[in-house]
């Protein structure tokens, strides 16, 4: 049985939406998956709007553009109203509620609500937020294997970097058991 996972991640840009898109492409490359990761912002950076599509797949990608989500992770309210309504029946929406007030029910669609902002603060990960909801996601969704994730966590965080691995390790977990 083939398998394929239409991905939407998107914030406001700063928020890390491209980082976990990156993450979850990464890991179906370590499984030798077919992947697209496709980013978009808008000209203002940090602060604007940030999104981006992931596909992973067991067969060839036609397009890496995902008009109807099976997973989106949203981050804030603007998102959340902008793909919420594309969504594929039996999709998941995994969303922080934190910053997203008015999460709505959809007929065939899971929601997933979580403050991944507050609990990042409260675990001192700052700026991790992201981390925890691509947990959250991989504990909905299963995009890979477990193993595999850690591993692509190990790879997507730069050596310049190498001290904030443990703590995304951490932020992962969070979001796992959430």
């Amino acid at each position: 049985m083939s398998r394929s996972l239409n991905i939407v991640l998107a914030g406001f840009g700063g928020q890390g939406v491209l980082f976990a898109g990156k993450l979850i492409a990464y890991a179906g490359l370590l499984e030798d998956r077919e992947v697209s990761w496709l980013p978009s912002y808008g000209p203002e950076m940090r602060g604007g709007t940030a999104n981006c599509s992931v596909c992973l797949s067991d067969d060839p990608i036609g397009s890496p553009l995902v008009l109807a989500p099976d997973a989106l992770v949203a981050m804030n309210q603007p998102s959340l109203d902008k793909f919420a309504g594309a969504m594929a029946e039996g999709g998941v929406v995994v969303a922080d509620s934190t910053l997203i007030a008015n999460v709505p029910d959809i007929p065939g669609v899971r929601m997933c609500a979580l403050p991944a902002t507050a609990m990042a603060e409260e675990a001192g990960f700052k700026k991790l937020a992201n981390i925890i909801m691509v947990g959250k996601l991989f504990a909905e969704t299963r995009f890979c294997a477990e193993d595999t994730l850690w591993k692509a966590m190990e790879k997507c965080v730069p050596a310049s970097k190498a001290a904030m691995l443990e703590m995304n390790k951490k932020a992962l977990t969070l979001g796992m058991d959430a």
